[in-house]
């Protein structure tokens, strides 16, 4: 039982690996998938963009769907609204200036790695906090 639970270590790697797939695809540095596509359109596109256009997607689709299928519609919403208001208490209290456009761009990346960290995370962490499994559905014919 114990390699299923959740650890700080366990949970930081999660949002590492979300961070890196937000930040991969796009960050406003210039180096990222979305500028390296870019500078190759509307000529054309190098086998190698897309096996790496196909790899993000695979992790996109695999955070999205974990946090769906962990949070639900509403878990996403809420992890979003949470994510949403620290964003604008940072801006009430003057810690982040809203004319800073890369601030912002960097802050909200950061903040959508933590919704999809927390969405690959919650799973865990319910079952953590109430003794309550998730479990997938399985068709029953194999």
């Amino acid at each position: 039982m114990a390699a299923y639970q959740l650890t700080w270590k366990g949970f930081l790697i999660r949002l590492g690996v979300a961070l890196l797939l937000v930040l991969t695809t796009f960050n406003p540095s210039g180096y990222s998938y979305f500028h390296w596509l870019k500078g190759s359109l509307p000529d054309s596109i190098s086998a190698l963009q897309a096996f790496a256009g196909v790899i993000l997607l695979i992790g996109w689709v695999m955070f999205i769907r974990a946090g769906k299928r962990s949070l639900g519609f509403l878990g996403l919403v809420l992890a979003s609204a949470f994510f949403a208001t620290l964003f604008w208490l940072l801006m009430d209290w003057g810690l982040l200036e809203p004319e800073n456009i890369d601030a912002v761009t960097w802050l909200v990346e950061i903040l959508l790695a933590g919704v999809l960290a927390i969405g690959m995370s919650w799973s865990h962490i319910r079952r953590r906090m109430s003794g309550q499994v998730d479990v997938d559905e399985v068709d029953g014919s194999g």
